[in-house]
């Protein structure tokens, strides 16, 4: 891990710093002391996570980080997260699931200080990760942040946000941050291209234990082959594309989201099955012949590992994500044309050689890199107790 450079005062794209912060920021500094690594400490590291993403909301971002905490405090490490939980909040518009905290930089500066971090990780840009970025920049604190999702492509195809202003913005949110976790190299290599500093690998695993091959006919009512999405039902995951394709058997939506009316409304042969959890989520993806992922937005795609893990082979387009999963593997088929690759998959490997893949991928080396990613710092006698004035 590279040694710790902090922001300038004055940090691109934000205010010049105002001189009650300046002064902040320089009785802070000399109590923070040199950056470290994991193996530097002798008890263990504690690591707070700020995220605008976490239940009720069912998506790849909250599994992963159920997932990352369950590693983490396994390898004897403390973690907190900072949730949308304890705050007030108004429902994002278009999207209401997604709940945001209102004003809610006050009691997120007096967790930091009570818990007294090792190590401070944004993983999302919405208003929770907007007051964490806001305090560790007024007090010169590293952190580091991830890069879950395509907002600019999300908001274009919410709003019709230019894409340019929007990855605009997002360069110049992480751009204090020490480092920026992205999912996959092909992710990491496109930021870099479009002006995103110091990206580091944070991979994703599958939970073999949940996700298995299983005999069940909990679909068998259902015309075959059976071609099964599962996840969000919303407009930037493309499922149009999906749903108009030519395809003999039942195309099946596994999921919920704001488009479920519209697409029930307009493709009435397709079997909406809803929201599904742990074993029979498990059994739709085994039930399934193919797993079809028509997005062209994902930064991973956890729901592709998740389906290999069941025995099911992938069809998607060669974009992010699903390049990473299944590359030239013969577990899949990746195909501009998304009808070809759907057929293409179709009896393309067994459940057996489906599973050996997802084995590829382990949670415990994605946590790993996680904890190795992190800007981790010494804090000298003094540093909470003088941050705890600024409140």
């Amino acid at each position: 891990m590279r040694p710790f450079e902090p922001p300038s005062i004055t940090v691109p794209g934000e205010y010049a710093m105002r001189p009650w912060l300046k002064k902040r920021r320089a009785r802070l500094e000399p109590l923070l002391g040199r950056s470290l690594e994991p193996d530097d400490l002798d008890r263990p590291v504690r690591i707070c996570i700020v995220t605008d993403a976490w239940d009720p909301q069912v998506n790849g971002v909250v599994r992963t980080l159920k997932k990352l905490q369950n590693q983490i405090e396994e390898a004897g490490h403390e973690v907190r997260f900072i949730t949308h939980e304890n705050f007030k909040t108004v429902p994002l518009p278009t999207y209401p699931e997604i709940r945001l905290a209102i004003r809610p930089g006050k009691r997120i500066s007096e967790v930091l200080n009570e818990f007294e971090p090792d190590a401070i990780h944004i993983c999302t840009e919405g208003t929770l990760g907007l007051a964490a970025r806001g305090w560790c920049i007024g007090r010169n604190h590293p952190y580091t942040a991830s890069y879950h999702t395509r907002l600019p492509e999300y908001l274009n195809a919410r709003t019709h946000f230019p894409v340019k202003w929007g990855y605009n913005l997002q360069r110049r949110f992480h751009q204090p941050a020490a480092a920026i976790m992205a999912t996959t190299p092909t992710l990491c290599g496109e930021l870099e291209s479009r002006g995103f500093k110091e990206t580091r690998l944070w991979s994703r695993g599958v939970d073999l234990d949940r996700f298995q091959i299983y005999d069940t006919d909990i679909l068998d009512h259902l015309p075959r082959p059976i071609w099964t999405y599962v996840g969000r039902v919303a407009v930037e995951k493309n499922l149009e594309a999906f749903l108009d394709l030519n395809l003999e058997g039942t195309k099946v939506i596994v999921g919920d989201g704001p488009q479920m009316e519209e697409l029930k409304a307009k493709y009435p042969d397709v079997h909406f099955a809803g929201t599904k959890r742990g074993e029979e989520l498990a059994q739709h993806y085994a039930a399934s012949d193919v797993f079809v992922f028509p997005s062209l937005t994902d930064t991973f795609g956890l729901v592709n590992l998740e389906a290999l893990a069941c025995g099911t082979p992938v069809a998607a387009y060669p974009v992010t994500g699903p390049k990473d999963i299944i590359g030239a593997a013969k577990v899949g088929c990746l195909d501009d044309d998304l009808e070809k690759a759907c057929r293409g998959a179709l009896g393309i490997a067994t459940p057996d050689e489906c599973r050996a893949h997802a084995l590829k991928f382990s949670w415990a080396a994605g946590s790993q890199q996680f904890v190795d990613n992190l800007a981790l710092v010494e804090h000298k006698p003094g540093y909470w107790e003088e941050s705890r004035k600024f409140t």
